[in-house]
């Protein structure tokens, strides 16, 4: 009889656990107080080991592995064969039906895309083209006065402040460049793409070759296969990575100090391939392989401007000014782009599932902290920026205010920074490369998942 119950309970244990698995979210709340039910405890005896101890130990363990996993916050990190399943082969019971996902993105939103845009006031839309150029001026303005007074004090002690101050400065100014691609930094577009080249050569990056494939990410931003920034990894995509690919796409602090300029070269580390400065590219149709000649040839001049500077004033004053801020420039905004899309707490779409609104609400918000938030332009409000692009950054602030009743829970509140400085993002960035590993490989409602070795 005890042989009867261990099997029996070690078997609606591993239907529980491959329910759970094949449920998007569930209230953990409700799972933990179902556990006990599942998990048999082994007759008495005397001494001897049975069949019926060894599965009831290993019901016991599964218990435990599945508490671990809902303190940590994480979705189960690999999915149960259908198959496995066999509840009428011994007779089981079947365990108490699992409430439905509490996120309210595993299912259609109740407004539509005009609901929301209908809730934001008519002067959000305006794009002031004067006021797009003082920001600008300001980034370059502070880009050239930090410069002048690294290299007036020289000290050994100010270059890492230095590399850090100018490094945020550059992230700011590329950020111009992004509504420049967006068309929101004016109405005119030969003022977009002539400011854009200016705010982004210096950074070296291609102004049209980003545009057309940032363009990419917002049309299908959400889709598991489709999207362009920081889309997830497929399970099967991440099993078959080499150490050295992982170590780029998946881990700290790789990830986000070299990922930016691998992926102008060749795309998304491990997945796609296609550089951002050959017309030749997948990115690009035939039409647009003149722009993005334009801007492969801006960027090789400025290039070869850092290059004779090299020769003239040495290399380790070009390295200091211009390559430490460079790398935190490249972190800034893959970090940024990484936290804006990558949240256990939001699903990646696939097929019908997807729509552009369930996409656009799949991303998130970030509070960067006062001072940085001003800084960089407000970037951190992206869920109304994916919804409409060309509403201008000096604007986001209100038009996200005034959206927020419409979308409702359908919009994840950020947790808020507690100074100046968003010291607590360098946690959520921590923990999110932890546990956000890949997603299944079915399923058009998908999260992301952690890594357990096979």
């Amino acid at each position: 009889m005890a042989k009867m119950k261990c099997a029996s309970s070690a078997t609606v244990h591993d239907a529980h656990i491959t329910r759970y698995a094949d449920t998007d979210r569930t209230d953990r709340t409700s799972l933990l107080g179902m556990l006990p039910q599942f998990v048999a405890v082994p007759a008495a005896h005397s001494g001897r080991r049975t069949a019926a101890d060894v599965r009831g130990r290993s019901a016991r363990r599964g218990e435990l592995r599945f508490r671990r996993q809902l303190r940590l916050h994480a979705l189960p990190a690999r999915r149960s064969s259908p198959g496995l399943i066999k509840m009428a082969a011994v007779g089981a019971p079947a365990p108490p039906a699992l409430r439905p996902d509490p996120s309210p993105h595993a299912q259609p939103p109740p407004f539509t895309l005009e609901d929301v845009r209908r809730s934001i006031p008519g002067h959000c839309w305006e794009k002031q083209t004067h006021r797009s150029v003082l920001a600008l001026l300001r980034d370059v303005a502070l880009v050239a006065a930090t410069a002048a007074v690294a290299i007036a004090v020289d000290s050994p002690w100010l270059w890492p402040l230095y590399a850090l101050v100018q490094g945020t400065t550059f992230w700011a100014l590329f950020v111009v460049g992004h509504d420049c691609g967006h068309g929101s930094f004016s109405p005119s577009r030969r003022l977009n793409d002539l400011f854009g080249h200016v705010a982004h050569t210096p950074l070296l990056v291609p102004y049209h070759g980003w545009r057309i494939s940032h363009r990419r990410h917002h049309a299908h931003h959400g889709h598991v296969n489709e999207d362009e920034s920081w889309h997830p990894l497929e399970e099967h995509e991440y099993r078959s990575m080499d150490r050295i690919t992982r170590l780029v796409r998946c881990e700290l602090p790789l990830a986000i100090t070299i990922s930016y300029p691998i992926y102008l070269f060749q795309r998304t580390p491990g997945r796609r391939g296609g550089s951002h400065f050959l017309p030749s590219s997948p990115l690009f149709r035939p039409t647009e392989a003149g722009p993005v000649l334009q801007s492969t040839a801006w960027v090789a001049a400025f290039a070869g401007l850092l290059a004779t500077l090299a020769g003239t004033v040495g290399a380790r004053l070009v390295l200091l000014t211009y390559g430490a801020p460079y790398v935190v420039f490249v972190s800034w905004l893959a970090a940024v782009t990484y936290l804006h899309h990558t949240d256990m707490r939001v699903p990646w779409f696939r097929g019908p599932a997807w729509s552009f609104l369930r996409g656009g609400l799949s991303t998130t918000d970030r509070d960067y902290g006062r001072l940085i938030n001003q800084w960089h332009h407000h970037i951190g409000t992206h869920v109304v920026h994916h919804l409409f692009p060309r509403i201008p950054h000096y604007h986001l602030v209100e038009a996200t205010r005034h959206a927020k009743p419409v979308l409702g829970e359908y919009y994840v509140e950020p947790e808020r920074a507690a100074g100046l400085l968003p010291w607590h993002l360098l946690r959520t960035l921590r923990k999110s490369f932890a546990v956000c590993r890949y997603v299944d490989d079915h399923g058009e409602v998908v999260y992301y998942q952690r890594d357990v070795p096979e």
